[in-house]
């Protein structure tokens, strides 16, 4: 199982919101390059990457070039990114991973235009797209968890999986961003009815956490504000798996 620090962009600043509310946010740096390298000296082999403002729609001239600070410092350490928030065109998907990103976690698009995910995975390979499957009770978010996506979570992945695709990553937005726990029996349900690799997300506060979505068998864990309040210490929790 992959842990996979998180580093949330919103005007080129490193940021956490709570249950996706822009107006529940808190800083915690303005040098997102060194923030990757603090997690990649850690041992992290992966960091997920997310251009806050691209998702809700914003200007993200200055996420831009912190992504490319952190692609720089990400292939020093031969580690990889992924990442997702605004990819909204086949013609974005391509110019991202151009840059060097390993895989874009596509989101809004994948719901209101599932045809340029089909192009996207003939195009670029299963191995560098990921749907986010971001759901309040169960029913999909979309535009920054803004609007509803009008579909169940399960019935997303299962859309999803018939399309080619291989890896989703599931968050619970009522956890994102409080550590009150994963969702684990959604995720794991979500695994087994769709198929999926499946990468838990929201709500992760301690390295037990960690250890119960291992033993759910999930192929992967983000982890955000935990580690930025220090409740998880990054190389502990990898080197425990």
């Amino acid at each position: 199982m992959i842990i996979y620090p998180a580093i949330d962009l919103r005007g080129g600043k490193v940021v956490r919101l709570k249950e996706g509310d822009p107006t529940r946010i808190t800083s915690y740096s303005d040098d997102p390059a060194g923030t990757a390298r603090r997690w990649l000296t850690m041992g992290a082999k992966w960091l997920h990457v997310v251009n806050l403002d691209g998702a809700f729609g914003d200007g993200d001239d200055a996420n831009q070039i912190a992504l490319i600070s952190i692609l720089k410092t990400t292939k020093e350490f031969g580690a990889h990114v992924q990442f997702g928030g605004g990819l909204r065109s086949l013609d974005s998907i391509e110019k991202t991973l151009n840059l060097g990103v390993s895989r874009v976690v596509l989101g809004t698009i994948a719901v209101e235009q599932p045809d340029v995910t089909v192009s996207a995975l003939k195009k670029f390979g299963a191995e560098k797209i990921a749907v986010g499957i971001d759901a309040r009770d169960g029913i999909v978010r979309v535009r920054g968890w803004q609007s509803d996506g009008g579909i169940s979570a399960q019935d997303l992945a299962l859309q999803m999986q018939t399309l080619g695709l291989r890896t989703v990553i599931f968050t619970d937005i009522r956890r994102d961003g409080l550590g009150s726990g994963l969702n684990i029996p959604s995720t794991r349900q979500l695994a087994d009815v769709s198929g999926l690799e499946v990468i838990a997300s929201g709500g992760v506060n301690t390295l037990d956490d960690v250890l119960a979505a291992k033993i759910a068998g999930l192929s992967g864990v983000i982890v955000g504000r935990a580690l930025y309040e220090g409740t998880i210490d990054l190389k502990a929790a990898i080197n425990g798996l």
